[in-house]
């Protein structure tokens, strides 16, 4: 079982991430020891200052190039795979030998995705974070390449570190690179290019991402904003800094912090909100004082906490992208992000609604299936407009008059999950792209494609499998047993097993079978 891990007044919980061309030479593959030592100091600084420290760490594939003398990274996986096992070892003795020169325990902890694609996995994992900063020592962690496949991966470090961040309740997450912050045009060929200093609303950001990773790495600045967005919705505040000064990381921290207090105050003392659609916490970070830690802990002394008082001619340059108000924790973040989606369900809005209304998802108000998974494995949920049902005889469609057509669900006060920043179906980082042959089918399509397009809006852990549901779609929870001649569930997907990209105003509860209201467009337990 995981648990909340307690933390002292003041108390903050960092997450480094280093590139692979933040730790050796892009050429010469040997590490940059200058800039490595700096990053130890720094952590080591921040740990006796009474903060949680973690480093997310790449390079195993650079060190492994110098140590087999390896001009570039090679093409073929096995021996990709070959010099990680090589060069992991020799990156990890590094950190062992610079961290101990400090006198500061560091551990390994080498993850992919099946690690944490398991509920009980994910939470021995969390616990293991959990416990190794409550001894006191720095866990330094990778993608485990040695065994990492495509279908496995994170993708890259920034992914991973944004995943991590998450997982250990990080209250900031500091992506080092080669340039100090964001830029809206690129500062190599501009001049005159300008610095963004702090982002609100990911969706509105403005920048020139066109920095790629380097020949060793595999992010670049827009792997870095996709990073941005996951750990911001787990409330994570993130920051794109240089690397090569890594002392900067406590001034940003002292800015950051005193500029959360500055905010906090200015929201207490405020009574009435202007009601003008956009909700007044859309800019606040994390509270420790609101959090779910336990900060009564007797073990440690008080962090030192940053002055409100902050010169800001003196705050280093960097980029800061502010958390979600409602951010999303533990199981839902894990539904969301823990697991790779098999597959997609298409809803209607009468089913949307339900499911916002916390009722699980029922068959009725399902419109299509796509891909090929089994029971208890994730999918993604879209919101399409059903169409109107022209030949009821057809055996490519399945009658449903009774279902009123409703138009895909807007960004609006009324759906607070897709007003907060976030364009989830369209972000490469939050959901994988719809080809074209996933939403063409042989028949008469069974949804609008083009007005409005579907939107993603989340991810479900479902009870039954692909072909199961494309039985069982449009029809009653009473009328399972019929089509399938079992019924393990009436619910597709129990209202514990779904989560949104975005907030979560509470523990949802699904209703028991045949108890609540019929709802428009089936997600609520129907009236039998």
């Amino acid at each position: 079982m995981a648990f909340h891990m307690k933390r002292h007044p003041g108390q903050l919980t960092i997450v480094i991430k280093l590139g692979t061309s933040s730790i050796v030479d892009e050429k010469t593959h040997e590490p940059l020891l200058s800039t490595l030592t700096l990053i130890v100091e720094t952590a080591v600084k921040l740990h006796k200052d009474g903060h949680r420290v973690v480093l997310v760490s790449s390079g195993a594939i650079g060190v492994g190039l110098r140590r087999m003398d390896l001009d570039r990274r090679p093409k073929h996986l096995p021996q990709v795979q070959a010099l990680a096992a090589i060069g992991q070892c020799r990156l990890m003795s590094l950190w062992d030998q610079l961290f101990g020169h400090m006198r500061q325990p560091i551990a390994q902890i080498l993850l992919t995705r099946n690690d944490i694609a398991d509920r009980t996995q994910y939470q021995n994992a969390q616990n293991t974070f959990f416990e190794l900063l409550h001894m006191g020592v720095i866990p330094v962690v990778n993608e485990n390449d040695t065994l990492a496949v495509t279908e496995i991966k994170f993708g890259d470090n920034d992914t991973l570190s944004a995943i991590t961040a998450g997982m250990v309740q990080a209250d900031y997450l500091f992506l080092m690179t080669d340039v100090d912050c964001l830029y809206d045009t690129n500062p190599r060929k501009n001049p005159n290019a300008k610095p963004i200093e702090v982002v609100e609303d990911i969706a509105d950001l403005e920048a020139d991402v066109s920095s790629a990773g380097s020949s060793l790495g595999t992010g670049g600045m827009s792997t870095k904003i996709v990073a941005a967005r996951l750990a911001t919705s787990a409330g994570v505040t993130t920051i794109i800094t240089k690397s090569s000064k890594p002392g900067n990381i406590a001034a940003i921290i002292k800015h950051a912090e005193s500029q959360r207090l500055a905010r906090s105050s200015s929201r207490n003392s405020v009574i009435n909100f202007p009601d003008d659609g956009v909700p007044v916490a859309q800019t606040a970070t994390l509270s420790l004082q609101n959090s779910n830690h336990d900060i009564s802990s007797p073990q440690f002394a008080p962090a030192r906490t940053p002055s409100p008082e902050t010169d800001t001619a003196q705050v280093p340059l960097h980029t800061r992208f502010l958390p979600i108000s409602q951010p999303i924790r533990d199981r839902y973040f894990w539904i969301l992000h823990g697991l790779a989606p098999h597959g997609t369900i298409y809803i209607d809005n009468g089913a949307w609604k339900a499911l916002s209304d916390k009722a699980g998802l029922l068959p009725v108000g399902i419109v299509d299936v796509d891909g090929h998974f089994a029971q208890q494995e994730a999918v993604r949920l879209v919101v399409v407009k059903r169409l109107p049902i022209k030949d009821p005889t057809s055996p490519k469609v399945q009658p449903k008059p009774t279902t009123p057509i409703a138009p895909v669900p807007a960004r609006t006060a009324a759906h607070p999950v897709l007003n907060a920043g976030h364009a989830p179906y369209s972000h490469p980082a939050l959901t994988h792209s719809m080809s074209s042959s996933s939403i063409i089918r042989d028949g008469p399509p069974l949804y609008e494609l083009h007005d409005p397009a579907p939107l993603e809006i989340g991810r479900a852990v479902v009870n039954y499998s692909a072909s199961e549901i494309k039985r069982i779609k449009g029809l009653h929870s009473t009328q399972i047993h019929d089509a399938l001649g079992y019924a393990d569930s009436e619910y597709v997907a129990l209202r514990e097993n779904i989560a949104f990209f975005g907030v979560e105003k509470s523990r949802p509860n699904t209703p028991s079978f045949g108890k609540s209201a019929n709802v428009e467009g089936g997600a609520a337990a129907e009236v039998h």
